[in-house]
């Protein structure tokens, strides 16, 4: 299955030669251009801000149902918070009708607002408050902390994916100054009892935005891709690396050279254990216009997608899942 998702080495790129990260580079446009997901090794994140993240995420998630609703949004289209099991049906967001997905979940948005916007239609959605839980202590700076270090990753990998499509490097990051990305964990409990026909822990579905930047479970899997062939595969486990797929948005922008491309979470059998997994949601600023990139436009090629604004595009998307 190793073969199924290649391997990267980030480190390689950022301080190769010119020659090596062409290299890397032409690798990259390949892998994403025919299953949209790669594995990312020598990331450079702190592994102790990982693992801190990682730990106060799995002590929330033992918390009782009754304090984890503490932090659950009063409104139910709020993407913030804590939502409990069966609260998402991601398959509706493709128009696949199945049963809820066997996973909660908690979430926070932007940290903060861009300096000049205050207020807006939108503005709730992508820029209000972030709930965070009293207990476990120490939860809000673990979580902002890995937050910023997805942010710093998220621009790199951003980086190589510029020089990917013959682009300058620095090509995304005016799209991503005031970016409404999402941090999310995702806990799937142990199963207990038999699920219903077609539910998933997670349904088949595509991610939104730009990129998402998985960190999976070390141990347990489930996560599996949907090949080009139809087939399913699953991901493989692979120690202290991310788990990089392409969204919506950067297929958009590409003009459906790379693919964003369909994966689920699947049930195992009764009894198996506890599957965790934190998610960073890389989107655009909520003003960003998506358009065909012109390098992804060959000679006699048409734009293939009307140009969209991140903002209204990922709210539509979010909305139909609840």
């Amino acid at each position: 299955m190793t073969a199924t998702i290649p391997t990267i080495d980030l480190s390689a790129f950022l301080s190769g030669s010119d020659v090596e990260r062409k290299a890397i580079a032409k690798t990259v446009d390949r892998i994403c251009s025919s299953i949209g997901f790669l594995i990312i090794q020598n990331h450079r994140v702190d592994l102790a801000i990982i693992d801190r993240a990682w730990s106060m995420a799995s002590a929330f998630f033992d918390f009782p149902l009754e304090k984890k609703l503490l932090v659950h949004p009063a409104d139910p289209e709020c993407p913030r918070g804590y939502f409990p099991p069966q609260s998402e049906t991601l398959a509706k967001s493709r128009g696949i009708d199945t049963p809820p997905d066997r996973k909660e979940t908690f979430s926070s948005g932007a940290l903060c607002a861009p300096d000049g916007v205050s207020g807006g239609e939108y503005f709730d959605f992508f820029y209000g408050r972030n709930i965070w839980p009293v207990e476990p202590v120490g939860f809000r700076d673990a979580w902002i902390a890995y937050y910023h270090s997805m942010e710093r990753l998220g621009s790199a990998v951003m980086q190589l994916f510029a020089a990917a499509l013959d682009l300058p490097d620095d090509y995304f990051a005016r799209f991503h100054t005031h970016h409404i990305s999402a941090l999310r964990a995702n806990h799937y409990p142990r199963v207990t009892d038999a699920s219903l026909p077609d539910q998933n822990r997670a349904g088949p579905h595509s991610d939104y935005g730009s990129v998402t930047i998985l960190r999976p479970d070390p141990v347990v899997g489930g996560l599996e891709i949907k090949l080009p062939s139809g087939q399913w595969h699953a991901a493989p486990l692979i120690e202290d690396t991310f788990i990089i797929n392409i969204g919506d948005m950067l297929a958009r922008w590409t003009n459906d050279r790379w693919v964003s491309t369909l994966h689920r979470v699947v049930d195992p059998e009764i009894g198996s254990q506890r599957r965790l997994s934190i998610a960073y949601f890389q989107v655009p600023n909520f003003d960003a216009v998506i358009r065909c990139i012109p390098t992804c436009l060959a000679t006699g090629q048409i734009e293939k997608h009307a140009p969209i604004n991140a903002g209204p595009y990922l709210m539509d998307r979010f909305r139909s899942t609840v």
